[in-house]
């Protein structure tokens, strides 16, 4: 995979010999220069909705973190440094 590439992966509930392909593909050499791991979820509308439910009941609470314009850079560092948890907001202005 060159720099920039991205490996897209769809193997949601596939069978045993597929699983097995993916053990062998070598990840680590492919998180660095750039590149994107992506992975495709073959779910149904019914699995959504059940999983919704799922995690209202369990009280699931994302983790957030809100990053001002100014800490961009560090927001980004971060990133890449791979010590982020969560899902990061980069917020550009305030609404009055």
């Amino acid at each position: 995979l060159r720099p920039g590439g991205r490996l897209v992966i769809n193997a949601i509930r596939k069978e045993d010999t597929d699983k097995a392909e993916m053990a062998c593909i070598d990840f680590k050499k492919h998180l660095w220069y750039e590149k994107t791991v992506k992975t495709v979820a073959n779910v149904t509308s019914n699995d959504v909705r059940e999983f919704l439910e799922a995690a209202a009941e369990a009280r699931i609470k994302p983790e957030i973190e809100v990053y001002a314009l100014p800490d961009a850079n560090r927001a980004l560092m971060e990133l890449h440094g791979g010590s982020i948890r969560g899902s990061k907001v980069l917020e550009i202005g305030k609404k009055p």
